[in-house]
């Protein structure tokens, strides 16, 4: 069940008029998001959600040993096992059947005969996604950052709450708890929300499905057939495909949990305009990129201990974290660009500095972190090793010939996607005010006439979208 269907459409306005029903009846209230949750999950395929209640169940159970049991040395036992059960269903459902291919390859390699079985396991959607959400709580309660949850239904809840089930954004439990232990007395922010949801279906529906039909999807599968000029208007287009597909998702989330009368932190911000490779994953998939520091970059020692374990735990953390991201070793590649240039980045920090001082060097910083994120997409989007090869070699060559594949529209959807990347910080608040002040009548009229607009503009059918896989 897609966010820009007819049939996600009919799903939440059930969900509302329940909620709307429900009025002050906080607790039924919860228990109907639960249900709802369920059965959105259960659209793509009704057994995982017993996984999920499981992966639930490990989570709530684990923080009530911790809460009760006195020593500090029982506690850390019990988070160990909990986030030992976790890893072992993320490892099962995602990655078994990567590590048997590879240690058969390996075993090639080496001669051997045998090789391991391949059991085929179907990959569960959003299992990294609640994975990470039951290990971050259960680990902020051995921290003491977080409350025992000792209501079943609050721990249901934040683990299966539908808006950012299957792709995020990832929200700490010591962020949504709070908001479950009490009905919120805040208005719901109709207009923002709103904005937020037609902005979502212009990235996702309008830019992100053109350029990856229009250019992005048919150079990436033949990059012989095409000379540098495209292949390069391709990286740029799949740089800003990415952006908009998974933006698009975890604004629509982000809104959809307003609408229920939850926030939710924000997940992007301008990634593009980033000066350092360090900035650019402070403004890129946020919820990640801070989960991954703080369970993992920090605990590995982060900066305390010196450069070189420094430049060691940056490339340990973006090497599992590309590992995150997908079964396959173009994943790890990506991470290992990214652990390396951040690494890197550490290294000449004391020369360069953190920001560059004139308009100039900021642009010329800004170019260089751009291109250097555009050459590791090339690795996250090919198929595997072979097509990235051909690709960069591809990026050298043909130039006499100038674009062939790219459309102007393609080309002026590129250019769009950039420019928003440079957009004033304080533009969506004015928008959003501007909407609030407009009557309901207008509003749901703006509404209407923006969403009619946008599936003019786009293309036949939705693709699911790309974080869907991870």
């Amino acid at each position: 069940m897609l966010f820009p269907t007819f049939g996600f459409l009919l799903f939440f306005l059930a969900v509302a008029a329940g909620l709307a029903a429900l009025d002050t009846r906080f607790g039924a209230k919860k228990a109907l998001l639960v249900v709802a949750s369920y059965y959105f999950y259960a659209q793509w395929d009704w057994r995982f959600c017993f996984l999920l209640a499981f992966s639930t169940a490990i989570s709530f159970g684990a923080g009530l040993l911790i809460g009760r049991l006195p020593e500090r040395r029982r506690q850390r036992l019990v988070l160990g096992i909990a986030v030992a059960l976790h890893l072992g269903l993320l490892g099962l459902f995602k990655y078994l059947d990567f590590f048997t291919l590879s240690a058969n390859e390996l075993a090639r390699l080496l001669g051997l005969q045998h090789e391991l079985p391949f059991l085929g396991v179907l990959l569960p959607v959003g299992i990294s996604f609640f994975t990470f959400h039951g290990i971050s709580y259960v680990t902020d309660v051995y921290r003491g950052d977080v409350a025992v949850c000792r209501n079943p239904l609050d721990m249901a809840l934040y683990m299966s709450f539908f808006p950012q089930l299957v792709a995020g954004p990832i929200v700490r439990a010591a962020y949504f708890l709070p908001q479950l232990a009490r009905a919120s007395a805040e208005p719901i922010p109709i207009a923002p929300a709103l904005l937020l949801i037609l902005g979502g279906m212009f990235k996702k529906i309008v830019v992100a499905n053109y350029l990856a039909t229009g250019l992005v999807d048919p150079v990436f599968a033949a990059p012989t057939s095409y000379g540098g000029p495209d292949l390069l208007l391709a990286t740029y287009a799949y740089a800003v495909q990415i952006y908009c597909d998974f933006s698009a998702y975890t604004d629509m989330a982000i809104a959809l949990a307003a609408l229920c009368g939850f926030r939710f932190p924000a997940n992007f911000n301008q990634p593009y305009r980033a000066e350092r490779l360090r900035e650019f994953w402070q403004r890129w998939h946020i919820s990640l990129s801070s989960w991954l520091r703080d369970y993992l970059y920090k605990p590995l020692g982060g900066s305390r201990e010196g450069r070189l374990l420094t430049y060691r735990n940056l490339i340990i953390t973006m090497l599992l974290g590309g590992l995150w991201h997908g079964a396959a070793w173009k994943f790890i590649a990506w991470g290992a660009l990214h652990g390396g240039g951040l690494a890197a980045e550490r290294m000449v920090e004391p020369w360069l500095g953190r920001r560059a001082a004139s308009p100039l060097g900021r642009a010329v910083a800004i170019l260089i972190v751009f291109h250097f994120v555009c050459l590791a997409w090339i690795f996250f989007r090919a198929e595997d090793f072979e097509v990235a090869r051909l690709f960069i070699g591809g990026l050298f060559s043909g130039w006499a010939g100038g674009v062939q594949q790219a459309e102007p529209f393609v080309v002026g959807l590129i250019a769009l996607g950039m420019a928003g990347q440079f957009l004033p910080d304080r533009l969506f608040d004015r928008a959003a005010d501007w909407l609030g002040a407009v009557p309901a009548w207008g509003l749901g009229a703006t509404a209407g006439v923006a969403v009619a607009a946008i599936n003019a503009l786009g293309p036949e059918g939705i693709a699911p979208f790309i974080y869907f896989r991870f």
